[in-house]
């Protein structure tokens, strides 16, 4: 038998072609969507598995087991009875403290708080005071009106005005003053009160602050010298040496002797000093304390035949100068009557001597 050599070379591809093709065929089954009828592990995000499927997404459902890592864990009980487990954060744990309730109710939202700020403030150095102590009252406003001043009213326990004062306020929407506290009007002892308005009756406010009273001794008349005259007065802190009237200056000069912060009033006739204005109303006096001007002073009385003054003054002050536009002049009266009398008795001798006086050539 004659065997042609190509013939079986042809033969032995064709044999070879057919033994490889089930290894082309395995090495095609591996790939990345092939599904297995036991057993399979797949890292994609949908797959389904037949009996055990290990999961990472958090969507997925298996139908005998399954892992999960999002917050809520359900396992379904398979053919061997597994426990079911749920788990859920507790309602009642506390919230963080950024959402914590606030006193209006509005949990987690910044509100505001319901007190505004006052348009006006008032107080005091200190809570109580004693006769001659200086009182500082200072305080701020919310807005500035310029030049409008602040009216401060001090009155006593009953409610009795003691003094009435006009504050400038600064650029810096503060104020501040100080008094004395004595004198006629600070004799009852208990709760003072300031009340300060600024521009209307909505900018105001009130402080109170305790005093122990002032010993006023009952009014002391002095004779004014050179003059036929007398004054009035009552002192705290201090004592009146002299009272004179100065006619230069038209003023009346008090010379005291002060043992510490204190409060002259005097009352002074109007025969003997006064304060007038060219259509003859009442003019305000002046006051310099040892030469300074005192613009603390009050006038608290004021009739037809008299003037009073509140006048306070400090530890060491030894005058008090009250000027006025009138003032009886030094030895007015008996000067005038020692003139007139003289004069007349002149006049009697030259008639009856027959004097006369003629200029020498």
């Amino acid at each position: 038998m004659k065997i042609n050599a190509k013939g079986l070379l042809l033969l032995g591809i064709l044999l070879s072609a057919a033994g490889a093709a089930p290894a082309f065929a395995a090495s095609n089954s591996t790939g990345s969507n092939s599904t297995t009828s036991n057993s399979t592990m797949n890292m994609g995000s949908n797959s389904t598995m037949t009996n055990s499927t290990m999961h990472m997404s958090s969507n997925s459902t298996a139908s005998h087991s399954a892992m999960n890592t999002g917050s809520s864990y359900t396992s379904t009980p398979n053919s061997l009875s597994h426990p079911t487990y749920n788990y859920s954060i507790p309602a009642n744990l506390p919230p963080p403290s950024y959402m914590i309730t606030n006193e209006s109710g509005n949990s987690g939202k910044m509100v505001g708080s319901s007190l505004t700020a006052p348009v006006v403030t008032i107080t005091t150095d200190k809570s109580s005071y004693n006769d001659g102590d200086k009182i500082m009252i200072s305080g701020a406003t919310k807005d500035y009106l310029g030049d409008t001043p602040l009216t401060l009213i001090l009155r006593n326990p009953v409610g009795n005005i003691v003094t009435i004062n006009q504050i400038q306020v600064g650029t810096d929407k503060t104020f501040s003053t100080s008094l004395t506290a004595g004198g006629a009007l600070w004799q009852a002892a208990g709760a003072y009160s300031a009340y300060v308005q600024y521009g209307g009756p909505d900018r105001s406010a009130t402080t109170t602050f305790q005093f122990s009273g002032s010993h006023v001794s009952s009014g002391t008349t002095i004779p004014v010298d050179g003059t036929n005259m007398t004054v009035t007065y009552s002192i705290t802190n201090g004592k009146v040496l002299d009272i004179k009237a100065d006619t230069n200056s038209k003023s009346l000069i008090v010379s005291i002797q002060s043992s510490g912060d204190g409060t002259l009033t005097i009352n002074m006739p109007r025969a003997l000093i006064d304060a007038k204005k060219t259509d003859n109303s009442d003019d305000q006096f002046f006051v310099l304390n040892d030469g300074q001007e005192n613009d603390q002073f009050q006038e608290t009385s004021n009739t037809a035949t008299a003037r009073t003054l509140q006048i306070p003054f400090t530890d060491g002050t030894s005058q008090i100068e009250i000027i006025g536009t009138f003032v009886v002049p030094e030895f007015g009266a008996i000067a005038a009557m020692v003139l007139a009398i003289a004069i007349v008795s002149i006049i009697a001798i030259s008639t009856k001597t027959g004097l006369r006086f003629t200029p020498r050539v």
